[in-house]
């Protein structure tokens, strides 16, 4: 059943599972309610013989019945006095045998007679049978005719019987009534709840179709509100990927073609018999330099794809010496500006990651510094806390304001920059490994701080 549910529509789905719980309230309650009423009804029935006594006794005491029925009030004195009258009576006497009463067979009249010579107290409470009915009495010690006697106090079940059936009637018809009733408000919860995800269920499927143009709007605050907001957050970063995208490949195509061009126009101009750099080898060497471009090109867009790729996936963490993977790259790197002064501030420290992924880092982070440094570069490494802070430092000119809020966004290219990629690639790889990285204009030059969490 709950399976066949999951096929219907979800007003129907709130509308059968509210039904549901009203009918087994209602059947529920068919059951405990009867039992209830019944030991409700009893007690009361004793109540009421015990009352029928108490004015029997005090028939010649009428200050005594008026006080009775005031201090019940109006209404219930009235109602004590129409069921005194179902109330009937016979009496035991302590020395007679002879019991006066014709309504009884002789066993049950002798079972009360024992029942009462032996009773502990004053007055006691008392069921029985009396063929199939049963019987509900009141055994109470007294005076008649100057002898010591009981007074025998009596009501049939069939009274609380129907006092139960009647109640029971009317609950009965009210629990209809109200499951009916309820059926209603039911219809329109169901309504009221699924028609903003019927409106959400449109609005995806517009943005599976690429149709995102209109915003998700809903005025509630409530999950049903915060689906919609998670919707809408999610179609405005569909529309920026997509942005992104068409951007990415504006700059793919513009940053290949001109190499390309290049290359093309230099070799079917020696094809041709003529040199564009005066010689052979000189147009050759432009050829190659141009195929050295496009190929570190075409090398760092597999890489970001790759770290994309990387993102769903869990890093292999080995211990390396970051120290000596920063001296190492300085090594390699450092013969294209032999005019710069390195400041190196590198204790030994470790670190947990890819290393090769780490190399790269360094290799696009150093690039960047030897590239904009007048004649001063300084590397330093400290621990704080549970964290590694690296920071380069050039004495270059500073960033453009506009151009340090989207340094590592690809395709971001500074007034020396080559192809965009190599922060965005570095800003990728140090995000994957947690940490984080940001750069600051210093009063002289510029400032690019890298924390690494120590794992």
């Amino acid at each position: 059943m709950i399976n066949k549910m999951k096929n219907w529509p979800l007003s129907i789905q709130i509308w059968v599972v509210f039904a549901a719980i009203t009918l087994g309230i209602s059947l529920i309650l068919s059951f405990i309610l009867p039992l209830t009423l019944r030991d409700f009804f009893t007690n009361e029935i004793y109540i009421t013989i015990e009352s029928a006594q108490t004015l029997l006794f005090n028939q010649y005491d009428l200050r005594s019945i008026m006080d009775l029925l005031e201090s019940q009030g109006p209404e219930k004195s009235r109602q004590t006095l129409e069921n005194i009258r179902t109330v009937n009576h016979f009496i035991v006497y302590e020395d007679s045998p002879i019991i006066f009463s014709y309504t009884f067979p002789l066993d049950f009249l002798n079972e009360v007679r024992n029942q009462a010579l032996t009773q502990k107290n004053n007055s006691e409470r008392y069921s029985g049978k009396v063929g199939t009915e049963k019987i509900f009495y009141v055994i109470t010690k007294g005076k008649a005719l100057n002898q010591n006697a009981y007074l025998v106090s009596y009501m049939w079940d069939s009274y609380r019987e129907d006092l139960v059936q009647t109640l029971f009637r009317k609950l009965a018809i009210a629990m209809f009534l109200v499951f009916i009733l309820s059926w209603i408000p039911a219809i329109l919860l169901a309504r009221h709840l699924s028609s903003p995800l019927v409106s959400l269920e449109k609005r995806v499927g517009k943005l599976a179709n690429n149709e995102w143009d209109e915003p998700v709007e809903l005025d509630r605050s409530d999950e049903i509100g915060k689906l919609g907001e998670s919707i809408e957050r999610l179609r405005n970063q569909l529309i920026y990927q997509q942005e992104m995208q068409q951007s990415f490949l504006q700059h793919v195509s513009h940053e290949l073609k001109t190499p390309v061009m290049v290359i093309r126009s230099f070799s079917q101009a020696i094809r041709d018999g003529i040199y564009p750099k005066g010689d052979l080898n000189c147009s050759v060497k432009v050829i190659d330099e141009e195929a050295e471009r496009l190929e570190k090109r075409i090398r760092n867009l597999l890489y970001i794809t790759k770290l994309d790729y990387l993102n769903n996936y869990n890093i292999l963490y080995a211990t390396f010496s970051l120290d000596e993977l920063i001296k190492d790259v300085i090594d390699r790197l450092s013969w294209s500006r032999t005019d710069i002064d390195w400041r190196l501030d590198l204790p030994p420290t470790n670190i947990k990651g890819d290393v090769e992924q780490w190399r790269v880092v360094v290799e696009n982070l150093l690039d960047n510094q030897i590239r904009y440094a007048k004649n001063s570069i300084s590397i330093s490494l400290k621990n704080i806390d549970d964290k590694v802070l690296l920071r380069f430092w050039n004495n270059g000119p500073n960033i453009e304001p506009e151009t340090l809020n989207s340094l590592f966004t690809k395709f971001n290219k500074g007034y020396k920059g080559e192809f965009g990629l190599g922060l965005a690639i570095a800003q990728r790889i140090i995000t994957l490994h947690g940490g984080k990285i940001w750069a600051e204009n210093e009063k002289e030059g510029v400032s690019f701080y890298v924390e690494i969490p120590m794992y």
